[in-house]
């Protein structure tokens, strides 16, 4: 039988849904601003949930999400607080349950175009060092381009926590067959170059269910043909429940709705699919809440 760990889920809409102070720009960083006894609330309910992993509360904590100044004045602050909390609430259960350190697209989420790599290095940077003492691996998620996964790496550097790449997929319906990043690039060359990078695990994560599948099948293929030390590397999904996005969608511009056929059940068929095709890690993004969780730990 496959052993499942199971990631958390999105940790901003479940904060917008319990009441947390939630808003765009500053999306999820809001609460750790104004409230950060909610992040500690949404914690707590995915580990209880029977989540194996929960993320730090870091994703926003970028100027794209709280502005140049605050991040200059607060951000290492802030993510260092995300990280004690995520901390405080794994130790404090009566069974292991890891951190994982958040490291976002720099410079917005979807959007391979806007990624520049000399003005994301030292804010990348500020969020390694304040999460640093927190984290038992890194998690760099959402990616749409393989050059955010080598600045990430560069970064780290060789620190002895293991590197989780997540990579986002074109999950447009007009999209080519072959699953691709939203850059363009091809799932197996990026799974390729987390082979390089010397990622523990690769995962694909912010998409839709319906884009996962064969992502998966291509990263199992992929790593098997690479053979070697590639064969004991993870595969992963943690898809969202947003509708398809177009090919530059604007980040930050609206709240996204939630797929009302995402319901735990609808979200768990797509889960054993995932395993079925050689993923190992699950969990859930946007609009997945603590009850998805639930379902996948009761069943996998």
């Amino acid at each position: 039988m496959t052993t499942v760990t199971l990631l958390d889920g999105g940790t901003g809409r479940e904060l917008k849904r319990i009441g947390a102070p939630f808003r765009q720009p500053e999306w999820s960083a809001l609460a750790l601003i104004e409230g950060p006894e909610f992040v500690r609330q949404v914690h707590e309910a995915f580990v209880a949930s029977g989540a194996d992993v929960i993320t730090t509360n870091s994703y926003a904590v970028v100027p794209f999400h709280i502005g140049v100044d605050r991040f200059a004045a607060h951000g290492a602050t802030l993510a260092a607080l995300s990280g004690r909390i995520a901390r405080e609430v794994a130790d404090a259960g009566p069974r292991v349950v890891a951190v994982a350190g958040s490291l976002p697209p720099i410079c917005g989420s979807y959007r391979a175009d806007w990624f520049d790599a000399s003005v994301a290095r030292p804010i990348l940077a500020t969020l390694v060092g304040a999460l640093r003492p927190y984290v038992d691996h890194w998690q760099a998620e959402t990616l749409s381009t393989i050059e955010e996964a080598e600045l990430v790496r560069d970064v780290i550097g060789a620190d002895g926590k293991p590197l989780w790449i997540a990579y986002t997929v074109d999950d447009d319906p007009g999209a080519v067959p072959a699953p691709r990043l939203r850059s363009g690039e091809r799932v197996a060359d990026a799974v390729e170059v987390a082979v390089r990078l010397r990622a523990a695990a690769v995962l694909f994560n912010c998409s839709q269910p319906e884009a996962m599948g064969e992502a998966v099948s291509v990263a199992r293929a992929t790593l098997d043909r690479l053979g070697g030390a590639a064969r004991a590397v993870r595969i992963g999904v943690y898809a969202n429940a947003f509708p398809p996005q177009g090919a530059a969608p604007e980040a930050n511009a609206t709240l996204l709705g939630i797929r009302a056929d995402l319901t735990p059940p609808g979200y768990l068929r797509w889960a054993r699919d995932w395993v079925a095709r050689g993923a190992t890690i699950i969990g859930g993004c946007c609009g997945i809440g603590p009850e998805h969780i639930s379902a996948l730990r009761a069943a996998l």
